[in-house]
């Protein structure tokens, strides 16, 4: 049974869409969409999230897609506005956790220069304490995050669940010996828990 839960951020306690800053620029889902698959891919959001500052990934983009350049700045001038509300019902979840006994923590790939603009949120004050992978230079799903979030922590992977919106996470942390679970809304995952 666990003694502790591990969630991701984005996605999982705070919402978070680079289309709501660019599905409105452009005027088109579709137009955005290709723009995030093809310019400001995820491939290269991850480079932040792993360490690389923002100021050097978005030159690179830029010298490696000139005629985006408007666009590209944006990615980082308007990244607060791809942060929306906090994913429904979490917070109370959290809330509830903690006062059942649980320990609550966080582990994320995240920028450093970004999460240090939402770091405030509610969602992030509940916790005992979390590992972005901005700090600490590697990302999920591979182990040597996951044993950097259990050391610093003194936890047993045995008394964790990790819960994940991105599967090959969920996987990445059942490699490193941590009990798992596909994050798809509040409601489920209460349930899992046995607290519905």
């Amino acid at each position: 049974m666990a003694k502790n839960i591990i969630f991701d951020f984005g996605c999982v306690l705070l919402d978070w869409n680079p289309h709501y800053v660019y599905d409105k620029y452009f005027g088109s889902v579709r137009k955005a969409q290709w723009f995030l698959d093809n310019i400001c891919c995820m491939s290269w959001n991850v480079e932040m999230d792993a360490g690389k500052p923002f100021s050097q990934g978005i030159e690179e983009r830029v010298a490696l897609f000139p005629e985006w350049e408007k666009e590209i700045r944006m990615y980082r001038s308007q990244w607060y506005r791809m942060v929306g509300k906090e994913v429904p019902g979490m917070y109370s979840l959290e809330c509830e956790l903690r006062r059942r006994g649980y320990g609550i923590w966080g582990l994320s790939n995240w920028s450093r220069e970004t999460f240090s603009l939402v770091s405030g949120r509610r969602v992030f004050t509940v916790l005992d304490g979390y590992i972005i992978s901005g700090d600490v230079g590697c990302i999920k799903p591979g182990p040597e995050i996951f044993r950097l979030l259990l050391d610093k922590f003194h936890l047993e992977a045995s008394d964790c669940l990790f819960v994940d919106d991105n599967q090959a996470n969920v996987d990445g942390a059942i490699a490193a010996g941590i009990p798992a679970l596909l994050f798809q809304d509040c409601s489920s995952l209460r349930s899992a828990l046995a607290l519905a």
